[in-house]
């Protein structure tokens, strides 16, 4: 058989992903029955006059991806389970396909796609030259942190560094309630298997971190999305909920929302915190992207101190993201049940990654590259909302800091036909169907200000402005 998909040279579009794409598409449309045979590598390429060598990525890609079995000395055929997957709907527990392709293009080499939705920044805004630097004098100083584990709570030079920074937003922790983390994402995985089980129920912001709806639904845990606003989670929806359920916990991403780019008004998060002691229970705070804000405002960590909050942070999203910082506070008693959790999930964290991040804060470099990089975000985040205003876009909130814009077009209601747009011109957006709870159709886009001043953007914007009703 031959696939009918256009591959188009001119676009910028590696074809790589124009091939994932238009595979995607044929067995969505239900063209394609399940156990279907895909032509064999060497007639594709021969169909559509192009190399081998994509026709191998891009196969190999949609095997890693559930949409083809790769039967060895056979062929390529469409995979059973996608079908299975798909008719199971959104709350299946798995990750939705779509989310994981998000994910996938995130990691995909640079030059290729503008990832205009990307939660990354970009490489030349990082200090490379501290990094170096810093990688080289621990390595000299320190040559023990190349090949043996972190202890158990972690470094705890970089656990009092830590206690130092988040007593300026006046949350009060003693060294000994920090864990370190792989990453924020091991905080959140921690916590969940603390305190959640198949079956519970956990409220979370809508839209809100997909990462972390996915990794509930993979665990068998209930979500119940309330509502963003511009001041934070929606009181009266949230009312509404506590009468019909009895959560454990409540995710909640106080400063620069991910996706959204708002922060928590004071009234809501006093109001938020006394229904958390009214009805039993627990906040996750996740304050991700507290190192981009320059003038700190109150956490609920700060407002709680800690009795009905967990705390989570880290330095990833602004430091490194190879170097996989991450933390958690809390009272003493939850602390220790996370790092014996912690122990048995993965033993320990990186103590190289560890030691290398004191470096930076003690030597003073990642002060002064976070000064740059608030500046540089600032005017990124104010370009990119008038650009979008200036095309006839609709912004959610114009973000104080951060990296993220929450934007649409006033007459586009499924931001899936705007990543339709934007493909053939390079651009790759996240939809906001990927930041609700259960994937729920959105005509909000995330748009990530660092990469929104590129030509191939601001074509975007006015193409999809253009589109018809």
């Amino acid at each position: 058989m031959k696939l009918d998909i256009d591959l188009n040279r001119e676009t910028g579009v590696p074809l790589t992903e124009q091939i994932v794409s238009g595979v995607q598409e044929w067995i969505r449309s239900r063209t394609a029955h399940p156990g279907a045979k895909l032509p064999s590598i060497r007639q594709f390429a021969a169909d559509n006059d192009i190399s081998r060598f994509p026709v191998i990525e891009a196969y190999d890609r949609l095997v890693s991806l559930g949409y083809l079995d790769s039967r060895p000395g056979s062929g390529f055929y469409v995979a059973e389970r996608h079908r299975a997957m798909s008719a199971q709907g959104a709350s299946d527990p798995r990750r939705a396909e779509d989310e994981s392709v998000h994910i996938m293009q995130q990691f995909n080499h640079p030059g290729e796609a503008l990832k205009l939705g990307s939660g990354f920044i970009p490489e030349a805004w990082r200090d490379m030259d501290s990094l170096a630097q810093a990688i080289r004098h621990v390595s000299r100083t320190d040559g023990a942190s190349m090949i043996d584990y972190a202890t158990p709570l972690g470094n705890a030079t970089l656990r009092e560094h830590l206690q130092t920074r988040v007593a300026q937003l006046g949350i009060e922790a003693q060294a000994s309630q920090i864990l370190i983390t792989i990453g924020a994402s091991q905080a959140m995985d921690l916590v969940m298997r603390y305190m959640l089980k198949p079956g519970d129920t956990i409220f979370v912001e809508d839209p809100g971190y997909y990462n972390f709806n996915g990794l509930l639904k993979l665990h068998g845990v209930k979500l119940v999305g309330i509502p963003r606003t511009r001041t934070g989670p929606d009181l009266d929806a949230l009312h509404v909920q506590l009468q019909q359920h009895r959560p454990k916990l409540f995710f909640v991403n106080t400063v620069f929302h991910n996706p959204t780019g708002t922060t928590i008004a004071p009234p809501v998060a006093f109001r938020l915190l006394a229904l958390a002691r009214e009805h039993g229970f627990k906040i996750l705070e996740d304050d991700i992207y507290a190192d981009f804000q320059a003038d700190a405002t109150d956490r609920l960590a700060t407002l709680d101190q800690l009795e009905h909050v967990i705390y989570i942070g880290g330095l990833s999203k602004t430091l490194s993201s190879s170097l996989r910082i991450g933390y958690v506070i809390a009272d003493h008693a939850t602390i220790k049940d996370l790092a014996d959790i912690k122990m048995l999930t993965s033993i320990g964290g990186s103590r190289f990654a560890e030691a290398v991040t004191v470096a930076l804060l003690e030597r003073g470099m990642y002060r002064k590259h976070l000064e740059r990089l608030r500046r540089r975000m600032r005017d990124a985040l104010g370009a990119t909302a008038q650009a979008l205003e200036m095309s006839g876009w609709e912004v959610f909130e114009t973000p104080l800091g951060g990296k993220f814009v929450w934007a649409r077009v006033p007459h586009v209601e499924d931001a899936q036909r705007l990543v339709e747009c934007g493909a053939p011109l390079g651009v790759t957006v996240a939809p906001g169907s990927y930041f609700r709870p259960n994937a729920e159709p959105s005509p909000w886009i995330r748009i990530n200000a660092a990469f929104a001043n590129e030509p191939r953007a601001r074509k975007f914007f006015e193409a999809a402005a253009q589109l018809a009703p």
